[in-house]
């Protein structure tokens, strides 16, 4: 079995992590502004700070950019980003462990917008999909019918000399709705008196980038941009703080940020919330606990940053221009991907019960699991371990037929594996293959006939050769010649078969005396049983070179390794043996010594 284990957590401090870190060119260009932007205006003491602007600076070296549907891979694990349409630069990345594929989408959107392409759909199917449920079982209003709404709400605003307020965060809304006043107010002459401003450094900022990445934005955007930029906007002004701003007249302020928390968005809210004229328009998502959510609810009061009270007047619209996926969105997605699990995040625990209910109805004969892990929980799943080996070069040449066996070397890299022909080895890979010719001199002063006889009883594919020299090759790997009057000499090359039979051979050697065989009566001792004698001591001392400790009871060999017992009947080829680990590794030794070593009661 293979196991994945996912763990969901947000850490809120420093770290020694090492890793390589990689991100989209784009988010690489905003990630070093949005940091530096917190740095400025986190109003903690210096001790408290969970980084610092020399902290950003280190971390960009770590940074390596990837380009959409480029493959990476580190350490045997594979993946590769998607579009995923939430911002520029935003990707959904596959990963692939082992065989298994998992698709993290992050914050995404299935909706192309004014300047974003949406959301992707993989080339593959998820084993595991780990998506955002920001929105739960929400539904988004048709994007034409919001954007109408939005423009009709400005638009009788500034027309009845009120103002408009709206407060977004600095990346991403902010651009969407620059786009859409700015084409709004050069379709309509009569407002081109009323000022539009963005009070927003940081999104002054980001809009340099915007405009460095234009081939990722959609079609839309790369038309215009072929006659104009259109981020140079006619009819917008950057306002750089409420010192700076002349409120003498109808108007439309875009600031941050979009929670109302504080800054020049709470600056200007604190102004006009008593004033029946103006109005605020809401354009996203918004977190619990935030003045932007709490008068959502319209509130008769509310609290002024100096801790006053004042009443609730202006207009309040939310208006969602939110890049999250709604439940129409997510849900034809998973439709898509078809992925067997599912795993829900990034949302409200509440919203998110009744999304994971919901598409537990949806799927409910797809076979599919769904699980909404709470922070820091463990997600352990289990897949079956198939391991396939691709036959590459020439053992791919021809279609090997069903039953037959395909010989070679296997080659592993990271959770993948090839089979190729050792030839083929400098080819496909940074490896190259080698042989290790071993020779070895024994004593021995007997006939060497003698030894051919011997040989030819024990070993099957015993062959005489005509040399000058008396030469035999047994299995045709080992050759046995007799190089002088007392002594002979082994010669093969290395490899796991050759190097058992010529161990055999050496033993059977070293416990065979020819003088006192010679001695004997044929009678006087049974042939079976002196051929098996001589096979259990081969069998015995093979063990010994491989495990160590090795004793002989009542015809069994009993093997201890590491404190761990092990009992192995070679005769009925059977091995006892609780570590399961150990059993197969003196199984595997046994079947190479039969295969090396023909079994004397077959004669």
């Amino acid at each position: 079995m293979r196991h994945l284990f996912l763990i969901f957590w947000r850490s809120d401090m420093q770290t020694t992590f090492n890793g390589r870190v990689f991100m989209t060119h784009a988010t690489k260009a905003i990630y070093k502004l949005l940091l530096s932007d917190y740095v400025k205006v986190s109003k903690v003491s210096v001790e408290d700070m969970l980084f610092d602007e020399q902290d950003i600076l280190r971390s960009m070296d770590k940074i390596e950019v990837i380009d959409f549907h480029q493959t990476q891979e580190v350490n045997g694990i594979r993946f590769w980003c998607y579009t995923a349409g939430h911002v520029l630069g935003a990707a959904m990345f596959m990963v692939d462990i082992a065989g298994v594929r998992v698709l993290y989408t992050g914050d995404y959107s299935r909706e192309e917008d004014r300047h974003l392409r949406a959301a992707e759909t993989t080339q593959f199917s998820p084993d595991v999909c780990i998506i955002e449920s920001t929105y739960g079982v929400q539904l988004h209003q048709p994007r034409a019918v919001r954007e109408k709404r939005f423009t009709d709400v400005v638009h009788s605003v500034v027309s009845q000399g009120g103002r408009v307020l709206i407060p977004a965060y600095a990346l991403g809304r902010a651009q969407e709705l620059l786009l859409i006043l700015d084409e709004y107010w050069a379709a309509h002459p009569e407002l081109h008196n009323i000022p539009i401003y963005y009070a927003s450094p940081l999104a002054k900022r980001c809009m340099a980038v915007y405009q460095t990445y234009i081939n990722a934005m959609n079609d839309r955007i790369r038309t215009q941009f072929e006659a104009s930029n259109p981020f140079d906007f006619k009819h917008i002004l950057p306002l750089k703080s409420i010192e700076n701003f002349e409120d003498d007249g109808s108007s439309v302020v875009m600031a941050s940020p979009g929670g109302l928390q504080s800054g020049l968005s709470r600056q200007l809210f604190d102004i006009w919330c008593h004033d029946r004229k103006n109005a605020c328009v809401i354009p996203g998502y918004v977190v619990e606990g935030t003045l932007a959510k709490t008068i959502m609810n319209e509130p008769k009061e509310v609290t002024l940053m100096n801790g006053l009270q004042a009443p609730l007047n202006m207009q309040v619209h939310y208006i969602s221009f939110s890049a999250h996926a709604d439940f129409s969105q997510t849900s034809a997605f998973l439709n898509e991907l078809r992925p067997p699990n599912i795993i829900l995040v990034h949302g409200e625990a509440n919203e998110m019960g009744r999304l994971k209910q919901k598409l537990l109805s949806q799927f409910a004969d797809k076979n599919i699991r769904v699980l909404s892990p709470k922070n820091c929980q463990t997600v352990e799943m289990h897949f079956n371990a198939e391991k396939l080996a691709k036959a590459i070069g020439r053992l791919a040449e021809k279609t090997p037929e069903e039953g037959s066996q395909v010989s070679g070397l296997l080659v592993r890299k990271g959770f993948t594996y090839q089979i190729m022909a050792p030839e083929d080895l400098p080819v496909f890979t940074q490896l190259s293959t080698g042989t290790v010719t071993q020779r070895l001199s024994i004593p021995y002063k007997g006939a060497f006939s003698v030894l051919k006889k011997r040989l030819q009883q024990l070993y099957e594919g015993v062959e005489v050769s005509n040399d000058e020299v008396p030469t035999l090759k047994v299995h045709g790997k080992v050759t046995v010649k007799q190089e002088g009057a007392d002594y002979v000499v082994l010669q093969w090359v290395s490899d796991p078969i050759s190097d058992m039979v010529s161990d055999s051979i050496i033993v059977m050697m070293m416990n065979f005396n020819p003088e006192s065989s010679r001695a004997k009566s044929p009678d006087s001792d049974s042939k079976e049983g002196k051929e098996e004698k001589d096979f259990n001591k081969i069998i015995q001392s093979l063990f010994s070179s491989l495990f160590g400790d090795v004793k002989e009871e009542e015809g069994k060999l009993i093997v201890s390794v590491d404190g761990i017992i092990a009992t192995v009947d070679h005769a009925n080829n059977t091995v006892i043996c609780e570590n399961e680990n150990l059993k197969e590794r003196i199984k595997t030794a046994l079947n190479r010594m039969r295969n090396a070593i023909k079994p004397i009661g077959s004669h």
